[in-house]
């Protein structure tokens, strides 16, 4: 598992990687102190699973950095870790491509919670930010239905059936990543944040 922080505060990316080695023996925990260094890092390691990455950043802010990420790496997850905890920037980072909203004040297990979350493919808002979960936005009249690759639209198929993505990847023969990978991209084209959103959007378009 190869993770990268992206944070301005080097004590602060210390004590994350120590956090997070936690996670497995075979952990490797990369850092960045802007958004310049950590799109380096992605281009330098195309095996990366995970960026954290603050908002608060020098140079390029923390929203315009999740696209950027998103962009340079379609499917690489992006969890962010902020002091900030308002609700309506937490949304923002979501409808920006972010997998994960953590504030600093939360606890170490709830970040490497969040972590086990989202490299299985799901979503992690808290309570505490969001205020519960955030409900599937309804379709605009006359808007016309997400386009989705036909293998998006199995894998959409496989998720609203309640498989799992170790589950999807063996019926369809694809790697963990590649399920990941098309799940980020499903989630994105239907404007959901987690696999219930994603399956009644689906059953209401018609797209199962």
């Amino acid at each position: 598992m190869k993770l990268l922080i992206v944070d301005d505060h080097a004590i602060l990316r210390e004590g994350l990687a120590a956090l997070l080695q936690q996670l497995g023996p075979d952990t490797v925990v990369l850092q960045a102190g802007d958004v310049a260094q950590g799109l380096a890092q992605v281009d330098a390691h195309p095996d990366l699973d995970l960026v954290l990455l603050d908002l608060a950043l020098p140079c390029m802010g923390g929203l315009p950095a999740i696209r950027e990420f998103g962009a340079r790496r379609p499917g690489l997850p992006v969890i962010v870790l902020t002091s900030t905890e308002a609700p309506e920037t937490a949304r923002s980072a979501l409808m920006s491509g972010a997998l994960g909203y953590v504030p600093k004040s939360a606890s170490p297990q709830t970040l490497l919670s969040a972590v086990r979350l989202v490299l299985g493919g799901d979503v992690y808002i808290p309570p505490l930010v969001l205020g519960g979960p955030r409900p599937a936005l309804p379709a605009e009249p006359g808007a016309p239905p997400p386009q989705l690759t036909p293998r998006q639209r199995e894998v959409l198929r496989l998720l609203a059936a309640g498989l799992s993505n170790k589950a999807i990847g063996r019926a369809m023969g694809l790697s963990d990543k590649t399920v990941k990978a098309h799940i980020t991209a499903v989630f994105r084209a239907l404007n959901v944040v987690n696999r219930t959103q994603a399956a009644t959007i689906a059953q209401r378009d018609g797209l199962l």
